[in-house]
């Protein structure tokens, strides 16, 4: 589901409401794909046509529709039918992400090769801009260290092995399990970007370039921005890639006479990003039987069930919910 989609159009004699309803499909369309896929498939499926656009969309409402100052003005929530929005992803050989939300710790430190000088919080660009013009399809959300004298003097004491130090010292003081630690290189006009990155207990480290640029110049600090946040959603999106090229189909009975836990057991089925399908097999006075296809192991989907309460009995060809 996409929502909030903002839409403002004149109002004038030529005006079509049809138009308008178009263009928040294409807006919608536009942001599913910028949270599901990575910057380099999001290219490849960009240009969609409008036509295949409405075939994944199963239904749309539209609010706070208004006439102000001879414009329109409505807001657009869409929900695209999961089932047909991963066929078309799969055929466009690209495999999509679960669009799971993460906080984190980032610490953007600047470091000055010429002047032998390192910036940490207000002094340093990066930190005072980091969290302006965060986009609605952004899965990760940045938590900025507080501006701590101790933290700065740790930075400024190990600042000749800074590409080496651990940050235990500052990680630690925060309840988050993970972080990235971005050290901005400037020299001259050229910046290198050292990324620490730790998710889910994954350790990542990349190397980023940039050259001509001017520490001055507000467009040249947010292109930097716009790089390395796309490369942090990058990353995440990796970790979490739904492979839709693994078909399990997955036979589970429920007792029929159990109308909440089949209830239950739907809605999270529903809920699932790892379930493409399901439907009711058969069912007789005892049992209804589901099938269900699942892209994942069976060991991934018997640890969803567990956080989701749900016990599996896994005996025989036909597993049972307990």
């Amino acid at each position: 589901k996409v929502t909030d989609i903002e839409i403002t159009e004149p109002f004038e004699l030529n005006f079509n409401r049809e138009k308008v309803i178009d263009k928040g499909f294409r807006r919608a369309f536009t942001q599913l794909i910028s949270t599901l896929v990575s910057t380099e498939d999001k290219e490849k499926i960009e240009n969609t046509s409008l036509l295949i656009i409405k075939t994944l969309i199963d239904s749309f409402t539209m609010s706070d529709e208004k006439f102000i100052n001879d414009e329109y003005q409505s807001r657009f929530h869409v929900n695209f039918n999961k089932k047909n929005t991963l066929i078309f992803l799969e055929d466009k050989n690209i495999f999509p992400s679960m669009p799971k939300k993460k906080e984190l710790l980032i610490i953007p430190i600047l470091v000055d090769i010429q002047e032998d000088k390192v910036s940490l919080f207000n002094e340093n660009i990066f930190y005072n801009k980091w969290n302006d013009k965060l986009e609605k399809f952004f899965l990760l959300t940045y938590l900025l260290p507080n501006e701590d004298l101790d933290d700065l003097n740790i930075i400024i004491q190990n600042r000749d092995k800074i590409e080496n130090y651990d940050f235990k010292e500052i990680i630690q003081k925060y309840d988050i399990d993970d972080f990235i630690i971005t050290i901005i290189f400037k020299n001259k006009d050229k910046i290198r970007v050292l990324s620490k990155i730790s998710f889910n207990g994954l350790f990542k480290i990349k190397n980023i370039e940039f050259n001509n640029i001017d520490l001055e110049s507000e467009k040249n600090i947010e292109d930097i921005l716009v790089v390395l946040k796309n490369t942090y959603e990058n990353y995440w999106k990796e970790i979490n890639k739904i492979n839709t090229s693994i078909k399990l189909p997955l036979t589970i009975s429920i007792n029929s006479k159990s109308a909440n836990q089949i209830q239950n057991f739907e809605n999270i089925l529903s809920k699932m990003d790892l379930v493409s399908a399901y439907n009711i097999l058969k069912f007789d006075s005892n049992n209804i039987y589901f099938k269900i296809i699942y892209n994942g192991s069976p060991k991934k989907f018997l640890q969803e069930m567990i956080k989701n309460k749900i016990n599996i009995e896994t005996q025989g060809q036909i597993w049972r919910v307990g």
